[in-house]
């Protein structure tokens, strides 16, 4: 049977580290050949402590050392100290669900044209508020045609979220770029599809995804997201999906058409008939989605929230990498990723 080595980049994740764990632990997939790396950037909470508590009575349980603090360099450090012929990337805030690992494996024996397999991301929520933000990154009005968060088909897709890839994709295409604080797992799917490598999505299997509990937090996470995708694309000298472009073109609207509301009643008169249709559009999904009375105007939100935290990093981002030059995201634009 094949060999899984799960690795789980962790800093401050007292909250979450434990069930993730676990529910490595209660897969059905046996013990003797699974081993998990947890691969903590010197968390200053009870991260590693409950670390050490699990590898004390699971010895296939190991915690490593990031140094660099980083999620690329936890990810590399996992995969370097990696014994297994499958290795699944996981995030602290998600757990597999049970038969994740055998459905991965089982799809990568039976597809042997497959390099990387993974589940639909099924966001969780602990309140209310929770609850909306993780309706709205679920739907396709939110997030667009990304496969692996609305759960829509099986197949062939650009990207997967916490993928099961086989070991010698590290071979051939290297490591995740340590560069990339943000996006460095849609740089690598990137990378394997320009290599002719090809990803497989399953929605017979899941990852619950413990989604951020604020608007402020959704904010800066797709913020970072547009951001640093701008700096995917440079180095690659191309648009890595088009769909990426969406929010952009959302937030140039909104821009470009305040200013020029001001010079024509005619041109104020489209521009609020296309920001009416946006909200009309964005409170039908809400109204039809399966949360509160009280909660559809936090999904209208979270839609508004998505689309221009995304739209503006991805602005930003042009500004700093195509319009001045910059080799690099700022000191500043760093610690926000981390």
């Amino acid at each position: 049977m094949t060999k899984v080595s799960v690795i789980i980049p962790s800093r401050n994740e007292e909250k979450y580290i434990g069930p993730c764990l676990q529910s490595v632990i209660n897969s059905d997939y046996p013990e003797d050949k699974l081993e998990i790396l947890v691969c903590d950037g010197l968390s200053t909470d009870s991260t590693a402590s409950i670390v050490a508590g699990f590898t004390e009575k699971y010895p296939w349980i190991k915690l490593l050392e990031n140094s660099q603090q980083t999620t690329p360099y936890a990810l590399n450090l996992g995969i370097k100290n990696a014994i297994g012929d499958v290795i699944i990337i996981l995030g602290a805030h998600s757990e597999l669900a049970v038969d994740y690992i055998s459905k991965s494996v089982s799809i990568l024996n039976q597809k042997p044209d497959v390099s990387c397999v993974g589940g639909v991301l099924k966001n969780h929520s602990e309140d209310e508020l929770t609850q909306a933000i993780a309706t709205a990154m679920s739907s396709s009005f939110g997030v667009g045609s990304a496969h692996f968060r609305t759960g829509t088909r099986s197949g062939y897709v650009d990207t997967v979220a916490f993928g099961a890839y086989r070991k010698e994709v590290f071979e051939q295409i290297g490591l995740f770029d340590e560069e990339l604080t943000r996006n460095q797992d849609d740089e690598f799917n990137y990378r394997m599809t320009k290599h002719g490598m090809k990803l497989w999505l399953s929605n017979e299997t899941s990852v619950t995804y413990h989604v951020r509990s604020s608007f402020k937090k959704l904010i800066r996470q797709y913020y970072q997201y547009g951001y640093w995708k701008v700096y995917v694309n440079r180095k690659h000298r191309a648009i890595t999906t088009l769909r990426q472009l969406v929010p952009l073109f959302f937030v140039l609207f909104i821009i470009a058409g305040s200013v020029f509301s001001v010079l024509s009643g005619w041109l104020a008169m489209v521009y609020s008939a296309i920001l009416l249709l946006y909200f009309a559009l964005a409170i039908l999904v809400a109204m039809r989605a399966e949360v509160g009375v009280g909660q559809k105007l936090n999904v209208v939100i979270a839609f508004l929230c998505i689309h221009l935290s995304y739209g503006t990093g991805y602005l930003l981002g042009i500004i700093d990498f195509f319009l001045l030059g910059k080799l690099r995201p700022s000191e500043k634009q760093e610690k926000l990723s981390r």
